[in-house]
């Protein structure tokens, strides 16, 4: 599978080169892409690995005590805007990670025939709706070349952080994205 060495969401050069890296990482940054921006929610899953003990592994994080975990998202600098909400959220998704498809996060898109099947896994994950299963499945299309049967049609129809291609870029797309949304 072609693979994108770095996903240029943030300003951090190892947290866009886990990104890319890590199946887990990209979901757990998708989880976090809500009423923060985009260079914060992508920088949560280096700072969880850091706090983690420089791993970032589905199984450990689904057996962390929930207590334990919110307190490594509310350690200062919190993780996210929310990060009582948001720990649960990424314990869940780990959780699913680990019990649904073996602790495998890639395994979430490449167990899929097609690109309806992608989006569809990516709804059964904690916090994803249509919003989040459009732009992953767009990230995943545009850098990571996942275009299963019928992957055009499911493409987002709108400015994604898929957009940003490479570094220096993400101050554009925000513009652009404002725009969009004005219009």
């Amino acid at each position: 599978m072609p693979h994108a060495e770095a996903l240029y969401f943030t300003e951090d050069d190892d947290a866009n080169r886990l990104l890319a890296a890590s199946p887990l990482a990209l979901l757990i940054g998708l989880a976090l892409y809500q009423q923060v921006p985009i260079e914060k929610a992508f920088m949560g899953p280096r700072v969880l690995e850091l706090r983690m003990g420089g791993t970032l592994d589905a199984g450990t994080i689904a057996a962390t005590d929930p207590d334990k975990f919110e307190a490594v998202f509310k350690e200062k600098p919190a993780i996210h805007r929310f990060p009582g909400s948001m720990a649960k959220r990424v314990l869940g998704l780990c959780s699913y990670v680990t019990d649904e498809v073996g602790g495998d996060a890639e395994a979430v898109w490449l167990s899929a025939d097609s690109a309806v099947e992608v989006v569809r896994n990516l709804k059964k994950l904690p916090g994803f709706g249509d919003y989040k299963a459009t732009v992953g499945f767009t990230v995943l299309a545009k850098r990571f070349g996942v275009q299963p049967d019928g992957w055009k049609s499911e493409l987002a129809n709108f400015p994604t952080v898929a957009d940003i291609d490479g570094p220096g870029q993400l101050s554009d797309f925000k513009a652009r994205k404002k725009a969009w949304k004005e219009a």
